[in-house]
């Protein structure tokens, strides 16, 4: 039986969401309006500019990387054009194709490195609470996996904006790595060597208004598993990151590019840099449309902090075990990160 999609559950307009989506209390935002800054004595995450001379540019990624694990950059040199055609093309699915079309292109439940359109992240425990969110997740790394004839064909240009948007992300998340490196005191390859080539995915969240925002989340919080996560959102906003105690909102830019450094990341800089904690929360009033773009290292693959940072802090482990671990438990912040604590 094809699972009910949370857009439909919005478009019956009922005044109250199913029990299924209700948050425990210490998760929830704890405010009424969940897309304003729960501080406004905190500012956003910073905000780093390619263009800056490379001495500068180094020491502000440091600074990011070690206090945040999350930061906007501008000036990246990725077409804003492009980021206005993925965002367009994920709204015109989610927005304007009948429901029998998309599920045609369904993901299969029962797997979580499945394919597709879907709404529901594949747990061990069917107790989990649903986040208010539908996706449509797209494999585009390696090319042995990319298959566009999975994707949706409407409108006409979604397969070509979607290659061409893979192929820029895939380009600035290794000029990050090579950054993230020097700014270790690495070599520029370190990071990759460690990492080998990518494995990507590009998810499209679509966060259907809910009648109560402050009962649900779009996602719950946690820390990205791989490397590096390439977010970008549209002008409704909700993406918050936890620092120093406090839920903070990532304010959107249209014209920049939100990097989230991911659990793998922490390993390798031994705790240097910190992955990023967080959360998407809902609102009552529109749709909120975003784009996560995930660099991950191939499940076969070792991971251990840098032989240049002692003693380690974390201890060695094979990726697709990580993963697994990850969707055994649920993510609950970074419990799966801080479980291979030395």
């Amino acid at each position: 039986m094809e699972a009910l999609r949370v857009q439909s559950l919005a478009e019956k307009g009922e005044m109250s969401v199913p029990s299924q989506y209700i948050q425990p209390p210490e998760s929830r935002s704890q405010r009424e309006n969940p897309n304003s800054n729960p501080n406004p004595n905190v500012n956003s995450i910073p905000v780093i500019d390619f263009s800056n001379p490379r001495t500068n540019l180094l020491e502000e990624l440091r600074k990011a990387c070690k206090e945040w694990g999350a930061f906007h950059v501008i000036n990246h040199r990725v077409p804003v054009g492009l980021l206005d055609d993925m965002r367009r093309v994920g709204r015109t699915f989610f927005e304007e194709r009948p429901m029998e079309e998309k599920l045609r292109y369904s993901c299969d439940s029962g797997s979580a490195a499945s394919e597709g359109y879907g709404s529901r992240m594949l747990v061990a425990s069917n107790d989990t609470v649903l986040d208010w969110r539908d996706y449509f997740d797209h494999h585009t790394l390696p090319l042995s996996r990319r298959n566009p004839s999975r994707w949706p064909d409407s409108p006409a240009d979604y397969r070509k904006v979607v290659t061409a948007y893979s192929d820029h992300m895939k380009a600035l998340a290794q000029e990050l790595l090579g950054l993230v490196s020097e700014s270790l005191g690495l070599t520029c390859q370190s990071m990759e060597n460690v990492v080998g080539d990518f494995y990507q995915n590009i998810t499209i969240s679509y966060y259907p208004p809910c009648p109560q925002p402050e009962l649900t989340l779009g996602l719950q919080s946690h820390s990205d598993m791989g490397i590096i996560t390439l977010l970008i959102q549209d002008d409704v906003g909700g993406l918050e990151v936890f620092n120093n105690g406090e839920w903070v909102t990532v304010n959107p830019m249209s014209d920049a590019i939100c990097v989230i450094l991911a659990d793998q990341t922490e390993i390798i800089s031994n705790g240097g840099y910190r992955s990023a904690q967080h959360r998407a929360v809902t609102n009552a009033r529109k749709a909120r449309l975003s784009v996560a773009t995930f660099h991950d290292p191939a499940k076969t693959r070792q991971i251990s902090p840098s032989p240049a940072f002692h003693p380690p802090k974390y201890r060695p482990v094979i990726y697709g075990d990580y993963v697994s671990s990850w969707y055994t438990k649920g993510p609950e912040g970074k419990r799966n990160l801080d479980a291979l604590l030395c």
